[in-house]
């Protein structure tokens, strides 16, 4: 893959965005792509914690929680247990399972601050999920909007 980088001006413009609405959309789309697998209890450390992922790039943070539902929104204004920092390309690539995360750490081009034992949780138990290989397309407005009608609907 071609290094990339979030053009400094868009950059600029999405960091002045407010930042729920990211935190709203990151959560429904990764609660739409990993449905029930966030219930299971190996997770249960991550409940009521406040995370945050921050694509350094893109100027743009991501604030949830677990929840009984799954991945839920929140607001910016506390700080973190949990932040985990990385460009956008690092991001895509830690998706696609094209690089490993502890390479990625120990080139200090992903960064964890806060509780990194809840961190190392969440890397472990990442790795061991048996994931479908990630299709973008998945994630266009079309396939979300049809995979949250059938939830609504059932």
């Amino acid at each position: 893959m071609r290094p990339f980088f979030i053009p400094q001006p868009v950059s600029a413009i999405l960091s002045r965005l407010p930042q729920y609405p990211h935190s709203l959309i990151f959560s429904r789309a990764i609660n739409l792509a990993l449905g029930t697998k966030l219930h299971d209890p190996v997770w249960q450390p991550l409940h009521g914690k406040h995370i945050c992922i921050r694509v350094r790039d893109a100027g743009i943070s991501f604030h949830f929680t677990l929840d009984q539902n799954g991945l839920a929104a929140r607001n910016a204004a506390a700080q973190p247990d949990l932040a985990i920092s990385a460009s956008a390309q690092d991001f895509v690539l830690l998706a696609l399972r094209k690089e490993d995360p502890d390479t990625l750490f120990f080139s200090r081009r992903l960064v964890m601050e806060g509780d990194t034992e809840l961190g190392l949780l969440v890397k472990n138990t990442l790795d061991g999920m048996e994931l479908p290989p990630l299709d973008f397309s998945h994630l266009l407005p079309a396939h979300l909007f049809g995979k949250l009608k059938v939830r609504l609907l059932t």
